[in-house]
């Protein structure tokens, strides 16, 4: 028998980690330049006791010496804090829990003065930029919020859906390269994100990156770059965009950064961080909301609200790497002992791949794509080693709960 094809450079055989709920098919970038069939990805690792990367570094974190690093912390910001009325360090964010939480702690515990900075959703949800006024006005901070030029935003977000089945592809780009740009302009040393990406199983090397690593952050080509999975030079002659307009969805350049050496470090690699007590701090401090419903395709209320597009966002991650919301946030609480992982395979069981039809229709009428279209979409870039179809429905070949078809 002919094995199924497999897409985007995952591996061939589906296995799940026997702490969490989370597969191997897990992708470790959530956005690339480069058009997905060009790029060979890489993923979640499990080791050969069966555990994944991000429940190794859930165990590591129970015999790390908090206090010690949160001396690390204590040292570098001493080392940067200004008290000349200059900013000292820069918090990217959109007001929900996460930027919240690492704003307000920075500037009323250990006495810093960020500038936060937002790249804002695509399309707020009400109770989402509700959230983002609230971190400004009750937290008490200076923004700077870069709105995207509406036409290119719109465009690039239906090419990456159209040709990468990826919505968030240029939004999380741009959301990237931003905050370097506003370090450079304004000489601010530091950028601060929240959670190590090692918490979610990416090959972080250490806490921080220096934009000196022009490599990171800076174009070296930029005949290689790819938005929505077109070219920059085909965007510019058959869509007849100017560069100028493509220019806040790319990295900086390197005389940009050279005015400054700037360093992004990770606030959860000197502090414990757990989601839940982020959350309940963001609540207490800034006003922050969870959604007034569940989540569709997942059973929380208050992880990555702020934009109308996350939850189908979410739902192409299921369709492409047959992990939708569920698995990721079952497997982020089984990793804080919130859940058990009984618990988290009932959850995904219940509500993974859950359609998001809230907001779908109008999703599609702003993007002008439609309904059915999307869908044939979804049907071509179903990955052939991880769905089959029965009776005329896709299912997928391999669960957690070892209900798959190929399972059987």
């Amino acid at each position: 028998m002919e094995k199924p094809e497999v897409k985007y450079g995952l591996p061939e055989k589906v296995v799940f980690c026997k702490r969490c709920v989370m597969s191997n098919q897990r992708p470790a970038s959530t956005a690339e330049f480069k058009h997905t069939s060009q790029s060979k990805k890489v993923t979640l690792r499990i080791d050969e006791e069966g555990v994944c990367d991000a429940c190794r570094h859930a165990e590591a974190k129970e015999n790390i010496d908090w206090k010690s690093r949160e001396s690390e912390l204590i040292k570098l910001l001493d080392k940067y804090r200004r008290n000349d009325g200059h900013y000292d360090c820069i918090v990217p964010g959109s007001g929900g829990k996460d930027s919240a939480f690492q704003s307000h702690i920075l500037k009323y515990k250990y006495g810093m003065h960020p500038l936060t900075i937002t790249w804002p959703p695509i399309l707020y949800t009400d109770y989402g930029y509700q959230n983002f006024k609230n971190w400004i006005e009750i937290g008490g901070f200076d923004n700077i919020t870069f709105k995207q030029n509406g036409r290119v935003m719109k465009l690039l977000t239906k090419l990456s859906i159209e040709n990468l089945l990826h919505p968030f592809q240029t939004f999380i780009l741009g959301q990237k390269n931003l905050a370097p740009k506003i370090a450079a302009k304004y000489g601010i040393p530091l950028i601060f994100y929240g959670e190590n990406e090692a918490e979610y199983g990416n090959p972080v090397a250490d806490n921080t990156k220096s934009l000196r690593d022009k490599s990171y952050y800076s174009m070296n080509n930029i005949d290689e770059i790819f938005l929505g999975g077109v070219s920059i030079a085909e965007l510019r002659s058959k869509y007849n965009i100017d560069l100028s307009d493509l220019r806040a969805f790319l990295p900086a350049e390197s005389n940009e950064l050279e005015k400054t050496n700037i360093e992004v470090h990770y606030l959860g690699y000197y502090l414990k961080w757990i989601p839940q007590e982020v959350y309940y701090y963001a609540v207490e401090n800034t006003g922050f909301k969870a959604r007034p419903f569940r989540t569709q395709g997942t059973y929380s209320k208050y992880n990555s609200i702020d934009d109308k597009i996350d939850d189908l966002h979410y739902y192409t991650t299921f369709i492409k790497f047959g992990i939708g919301r569920t698995t990721y946030d079952a497997s982020q609480e089984i990793r804080n002992k919130h859940l058990t992982r009984d618990d988290g395979k009932a959850l995904v069981k219940r509500f993974d791949g859950e359609f998001p039809d809230k907001y779908f229709k109008e999703i599609m009428e702003y993007l002008d794509i439609k309904p059915e279209i999307f869908m044939e979409l979804c049907d071509k870039f179903r990955s052939p080693h991880l769905w089959g179809k029965v009776n005329g429905e896709w299912k997928l070949r391999h669960t957690v709960n070892e209900d798959g078809t190929d399972d059987k």
